[in-house]
């Protein structure tokens, strides 16, 4: 389980998360109970080192015996390489990268399709292709072992939060309103009554949305407005009866034209000053 967030503002994009990995097992009739949590997982990347580009991930850890921070990882490394006329570094475009992602997940999905159970997680990509002055947002989802085909988030002259993984919390403070509460009518309230209810959310739902994001909002306040939507989640997981499946440190970077990407808070398994090559390389 995770909490992963893309906060998008004129002045750039902020990517942020926690570090919780959550070890499940199926339960007797379907239901999946927690036997562990960890707290160090890595979720946020830089998908090409010196360019504006990152992703963050939440849903599945693995697919197959990959993590994904390892395939990601991966997938980094093949943009490195890749020839021109596949990735060319001096002219690209958000959406190109997003495509190439979804196919490069797919391929990772096919390898392992046999094997139980099938991933069901989301990447979300921030950046910028090249020349342009405004940040973009895409998605991706890996739903039972088949990739998705990418999405927009939002236009590029929009403002806006994302999120992905556990929304409970970040849904009833931004929305107003329990990401559930439609699901949960639909099972306690009569056939007849579904429709009009839903359409009555509809109406008010607008109007309960919390503006937390203008689009002259400097990239430091996106900051800690996704430093404080990642800790909301962590706490609400705490205090909520079972297990804490939100949590660990928070770890949140931005990107933007002229800075690029940039990382904020950030953990590391090993101390940098024995390790400066490997530090620099990772950055």
């Amino acid at each position: 389980m995770s909490i992963a967030i893309l906060i998008s503002v004129h002045d750039g994009i902020v990517l942020a998360s926690d570090s919780a990995s959550t070890i499940s097992i199926a339960g007797a009739n379907g239901p999946q109970g927690v036997i562990g949590v960890y707290n160090n997982a890595n979720k946020i990347f830089n998908l090409y080192k010196g360019l504006p580009i990152g992703c963050v991930a939440f849903g599945a850890g693995s697919i197959g015996n990959a993590s994904i921070a390892t395939l990601i990882k991966d997938f980094r490394r093949s943009l490195a390489t890749a020839d021109k006329s596949v990735f060319n570094p001096d002219s690209y475009s958000m959406s190109k990268v997003a495509v190439l992602l979804s196919e490069f997940l797919a391929a990772e999905c096919a390898r392992v399709a046999q094997q139980q159970p099938r991933p069901t997680l989301g990447v979300m990509l921030g950046g910028y292709s090249t020349g342009e002055s405004l940040g973009e947002g895409w998605s991706l989802y890996v739903i039972d072992g088949v990739a998705q085909a990418p999405t927009e988030l939002r236009r590029k002259d929009e403002v806006g939060i994302s999120w992905g993984g556990e929304a409970e919390a970040i849904g009833r403070l931004a929305l107003g309103i329990s990401p559930n509460l439609l699901g949960l009518a639909n099972q306690v309230l009569p056939e007849l009554q579904r429709q009009s209810f839903s359409q009555m959310i509809g109406m008010i739902a607008p109007m309960m949305q919390a503006p937390l994001v203008l689009a002259p909002m400097p990239i430091q306040d996106a900051i800690d407005l996704a430093k404080f939507l990642v800790h909301v989640a962590i706490e609400f997981s705490r205090f909520t009866p079972g297990a804490q499946t939100v949590g660990g440190p928070i770890e949140i970077t931005a990107i933007t034209k002229h800075e690029g990407f940039k990382w904020i808070m950030r953990k590391h398994y090993y101390d940098v000053q024995w390790n400066r090559e490997a530090h620099i390389e990772q950055h």
